[in-house]
């Protein structure tokens, strides 16, 4: 999957989205997206990020940045439906999951 940069942050790391996941440097940050208003600490990022919305991990994002991480997240989601493998899967674990709710393992 090919990987959309969100930002670079001030220290010159790059916030990228890969796949579903959000990559800060290369490493996993996030798999979602965290309201400001929802978060525990939300009070005090908002003190220290004023024009933040969101929070991916530990890094900050903006309204602006929130959409490029949502169309990022769109784009990969219609792959992995598109893709044969993955419908294959989705119905095994579909599958599986219905064996186990009728007591079958």
């Amino acid at each position: 999957m090919a990987r959309t940069l969100v930002k670079t942050t001030q220290d010159g790391r790059k916030l990228e989205v890969s796949g579903l996941a959000i990559l800060l440097d290369g490493q996993l940050e996030a798999f979602d997206l965290i309201e400001i208003k929802l978060h525990p600490n939300g009070r005090k990022i908002h003190e220290a990020a004023p024009e933040a919305t969101h929070v991916a991990g530990r890094v900050t994002l903006t309204r602006e940045e929130v959409a490029i991480v949502e169309k990022a997240f769109e784009q990969a989601r219609a792959e992995i439906l598109a893709d044969p493998k993955a419908i294959s899967e989705r119905f095994r674990i579909a599958a599986m999951w219905r064996a186990r709710e009728e007591g079958i393992e």
